[in-house]
């Protein structure tokens, strides 16, 4: 099939794409303009295998290499190996020693007691506009909100939410696409140098006056003894940036689109407000901020679904796709937010389940409900056609999003 599975028009529908190749090209074979081999899988039960299998699947190409392939590399430029090399790109034992020493940092202990400082944002974000009787809803709370809890989880003054959002932006980007653009390159350049100069500070600061936050935790991590390098300390905090930041902001966003567009299931939630964790568990399936996972390799020839995929391929799993199967989801193209049996794959699987999906689904239900609550006739402020859509490969997001409500004074 002779698919554009990145262009704008795409980006603004990619559902009909996706069901067409589930049904007539479920393992997608394409070869890019450098020769190398990449696979777009589209069906439920093949994504959730390829999840649940990091020895045949890695995520770490060097991993796919004889010791000779491995030695004839060129070298990675530092700042493709500065925005790359984090835990969602590493494989056992390194990812399991990662893993271990953050993920006390995610525990209900840790992430339920920021219920109420969330809260009390969202609500701050709201009175600045409520008055106003309509804003820009990305820019004006699905972004700042996130960049708050993530700026509070760090322990970093929210005077500098402005450079976070810059770095964000930043570090979404394709390493691959910044390394091909010699002025994305620079820029890019400039902003990891800002980023490292600024974290520089703070990590040397935390190191004499420890604070109860999470950089804290992180320089004074212990695992067996273990502890962070200065470089996978960057690291981490990059993939919080973006994994702990983007991905909310278009959970927020696409949410509110769902149920917009949506009227009698937005009707629903008003009436019945206990439905609100199953609602997020709805957007996340039918329109969720994570439209593909992140880049795997196969480790040695691999069949599976009837196709060999050859050593070294790359395999790009689609989850938006997987969780609109008919075979996995009665309806799938309908929003049904009291959906049963929800096992979507939006925060994905196995070994690289998403650490964060809790704090994640915290900020989901609050950003939703105060807005229902809030504002209770919250509508669009444009047709529907006229939205447009961030064209980041793995993310699914609205670039802006203008709404209205009644204003009372």
């Amino acid at each position: 099939m002779q698919l554009d599975l990145f262009g704008p028009v795409f980006k603004a529908n990619p559902y009909p794409t996706y069901a067409a190749l589930r049904e007539q090209e479920p393992f997608c074979r394409r070869v890019n303009a450098d020769g190398k081999v990449i696979w777009f899988v589209t069906r439920y039960a093949d994504v959730a295998a390829i999840l649940r299998d990091p020895v045949n699947f890695v995520k770490d190409v060097r991993h796919t290499m004889t010791p000779s392939e491995r030695a004839a590399l060129p070298p990675t430029p530092a700042l493709v190996h500065q925005l790359s090399n984090h835990m969602l790109n590493l494989d056992p034992p390194d990812h399991t020693r990662l893993r271990s020493l953050v993920s006390k940092a995610f525990t209900g202990a840790v992430v339920n007691p920021m219920e109420q400082r969330i809260q009390a944002m969202a609500d701050t974000l709201l009175d600045k506009v409520q008055a106003h009787g309509g804003m820009e809803l990305i820019d004006d709370f699905a972004y700042p909100l996130p960049i708050y809890v993530i700026a509070d989880l760090l322990g970093i003054p929210l005077r500098d939410q402005r450079r976070f959002r810059q770095w964000s932006q930043a570090f979404v980007t394709p390493s691959v696409n910044v390394q091909r653009n010699t002025q994305k390159y620079l820029k890019t350049q400039r902003l990891m140098a800002d980023f490292t100069g600024y974290m520089q500070k703070c990590f040397a600061e935390r190191r004499t006056n420890p604070q109860p936050d999470l950089i804290s935790g992180l320089l004074h991590a212990e695992e067996q003894g273990d502890k962070l390098s200065e470089e996978e300390l960057y690291s981490m905090v990059i993939l919080l940036i973006v994994a702990g930041h983007e991905t909310v902001v278009d959970l927020i966003g696409n949410g509110v689109l769902a149920l917009l567009q949506n009227p009698d299931q937005l009707t629903l939630l008003h009436q019945q407000p206990a439905l609100l964790d199953a609602a997020i568990e709805e957007i996340v399936r039918y329109d969720g901020p994570v439209e593909r996972a992140t880049i795997r390799f196969a480790a040695q020839d691999v069949e599976i679904g009837g196709h060999t995929i050859g050593r070294g391929d790359a395999v790009n799993l689609v989850l938006a796709a997987a969780d609109r199967d008919p075979a996995q989801f009665p309806l799938p193209d309908h929003f049904d937010i009291a959906r049963p049996n929800n096992r979507h794959l939006g925060f994905g699987l196995g070994l690289h389940y998403c650490l964060g999906a809790g704090l994640g689904r915290l900020e989901g239900r609050i950003a939703i409900s105060t807005l229902l609550r809030r504002l209770p006739d919250l509508r669009l402020a444009v047709p529907v056609d006229r939205l447009r859509w961030r064209t980041t490969p793995i993310l699914r997001g609205l670039q802006h999003m203008p709404v209205m409500w009644t204003a009372v004074e």
